[in-house]
């Protein structure tokens, strides 16, 4: 694709240049680079209490040292098992500026799954807190694993006072008992030193930074083996897409967990490099949320769009004053227009759809802020960004614009591939480009429209139904909450349509209600066959997207 044939060059606002050049670096000079210019500048707000960004820093180079001391070199595989918490940000930037890899572990994670990405990462080392719910499976995987080492942070020490004295107390239960030492070294003392790190020589293209678990929808998580050059480059792009950002002046609001590979860049690292104040919850809970906005008055929000529906419809919103927000980022999973125009009519913020995979470090497009921003579109492409749409068969074939094929993606966030997996690295990378699996359309403008994913496509009497366009339809009825779709085997069919619905406190839906509200929205093909209405919320990951994989498995089992 020739750069005269990008049509999305002409719809950038005036002034924006998509052309930039980002010069290579190692992700932790962001943080050294914020110790200079923000020092004295708020960094992290957790629960109250409240540290700067020279204090951050400080101890990021003491945790680094520290590191090195207990053997960490260049090319060490260093695992976060981590809520998030200050302890989060000061281990990733520390085990970067110690030459080490981040493995990014979910504490959600069964012990099974946690032994397979621990022995297929070839993790040395894991930094956790002395929680029970956290310990007990580190505990675990020092028998079971290769896993011999664990940095364990007193999570008490990280709040404000009373709450410090308090929590031990009250929570004794949360607390674990730890009694052996044995390959346990605590936080406190790996910073006990003079921060004087021997910052190993980097090359950003080539050296790993983060290996970043994709969720997968089936089979075993693949790491994809982020550079330092991907998320350094991802993170300059970011920023480049939020020209109105007050550089050390404003509040991002970080309730998303730091383990997922969108608030890794666009919350933790988005602020690092522009001394944003980051607000931060150790886990997503609405109330909480609401409370936080209300109490600190973030500026930044970025969520997935569960998140914004749930707010749309919580009780008691009016109680709250949310006037503050002035931009959300949404991600994670495709934003429906009315979840959008509800929360932008409720909060007067703008809500900016954006679209990545981990294997973009995430962030490829988004809608822009001073420009049309497109309800049901992910916007346009990142500075840096070729976005090409190919046949889904050929893999080669470029699509005529307005026409269904698979997004592929060109840039510097592209990974360098699946960790110790060249066949899934080389049906994924072609030709430089990262096929996404999603099949999407591009506008003469360059505007993207995600129809659906490529292996979510739910194939009925041979006729092509997309999850995505039928749960648009759903969530156009006022009584709908939540929604999910999918196909489930059928005989006769081959597969069905099957929605799974949510429906709002206090309304009431039934079947045919719904299926003659659909009638002149999408065609009798795509009607689901089966409709099952729940009264509690629908099953949700970690960061909080609604989960088809888990109604499937539901399903296998009913």
């Amino acid at each position: 694709m020739h750069k005269n044939d990008y049509p999305w060059l002409k719809s950038y606002d005036i002034g924006f240049d998509w052309e930039i050049e980002i010069a290579p670096k190692p992700v932790f000079t962001m943080m050294d680079d914020a110790a200079v210019k923000f020092a004295d500048r708020p960094a992290f707000n957790f629960l109250g209490k409240g540290y700067s960004w020279g204090e951050i820093a400080d101890l990021v180079n003491r945790f680094a040292k520290g590191l090195q001391d207990l053997g960490v070199t260049k090319g060490t595989h260093v695992g976060i098992f981590l809520p998030n918490s200050p302890y989060y940000l000061i281990a990733y930037y520390g085990i970067l500026k110690a030459g080490g890899t981040v493995v990014n572990l979910n504490p959600l994670y069964a012990e099974r799954e946690l032994a397979h990405l621990i022995e297929d990462s070839e993790a040395e080392i894991i930094v956790t807190a002395d929680l029970a719910m956290l310990h007990s499976k580190m505990h675990k995987m020092q028998h079971d694993t290769r896993l011999k080492t664990l940095v364990m942070c007193r999570f008490a020490d990280s709040l404000p006072f009373p709450k410090n004295i308090l929590f031990p107390l009250l929570k004794r239960k949360d607390m674990a008992d730890i009694k052996s030492v044995r390959g346990i070294h605590w936080f406190d003392d790996v910073v006990d030193n003079d921060g004087a790190v021997n910052v190993p020589e980097i090359d950003p293209m080539n050296d790993l930074a983060v290996l970043q678990y994709t969720g997968g929808t089936t089979g075993l998580p693949k790491a994809a083996m982020l550079t330092h050059m991907n998320i350094y480059a991802n993170t300059i792009q970011s920023e480049k897409w939020f020209p109105g950002i007050e550089h050390g002046q404003q509040k991002m609001l970080g309730v998303l967990p730091f383990f997922h590979v969108f608030a890794m860049t666009v919350i933790m690292n988005l602020s690092v490099l522009t001394g944003l104040e980051i607000i931060a919850l150790p886990r997503f809970d609405l109330k909480d949320t609401l409370k936080l906005i209300h109490k600190t008055r973030p500026h930044f929000f970025p969520a997935v769009p569960a998140i914004y529906n749930a707010i749309n419809n919580y009780p008691g919103l009016k109680n709250y004053d949310l006037s503050s927000l002035v931009n959300c980022f949404s991600g994670g999973a495709p934003l429906p227009v009315e979840v959008k125009k509800s929360f932008e009519t409720i909060t007067g913020c703008i809500v900016v759809e954006g679209y990545g995979l981990t294997e973009s470090s995430p962030v490829a497009c988004a809608n822009p802020l001073n420009g049309e921003n497109v309800a049901g579109s992910i916007g346009l492409p990142l500075p840096g960004t070729v976005i090409e749409i190919l046949d889904a068969e050929d893999k080669k074939m470029p699509i005529e614009l307005g026409k269904r094929g698979e997004l592929c993606i060109s840039g510097p966030q592209v990974m360098k591939g699946y960790w110790n997996n060249p066949e899934a690295t080389a049906d994924t990378i072609r030709e430089g480009r990262l096929h996404t699996g999603d099949i999407a359309i591009m506008d003469e403008r360059g505007y993207v429209y995600i129809v659906d994913r490529l292996k979510d496509m739910i194939i009925t009497n041979g006729y092509n139904v997309y999850p995505r366009n039928v749960e648009e339809a759903i969530y156009l009825h006022p009584s709908v909450e939540e929604c999910i779709v999918a196909g489930i085997p059928d005989k006769q069919r081959g597969e069905i349509v099957k929605a799974w619905i949510k429906v709002k406190d206090g309304r009431e839906l039934l079947v045919d209600d719904l299926k003659e509200f659909l009638s002149d929205k999408i065609s009798p093909m795509e009607i689901p066959k089966r409709i099952e209405f729940r009264t509690e919320p629908l099953p949700k990951t970690m960061i909080g997207k609604l989960s088809k994989k888990d109604v499937l498995e539901e399903e296998g089992k009913s």
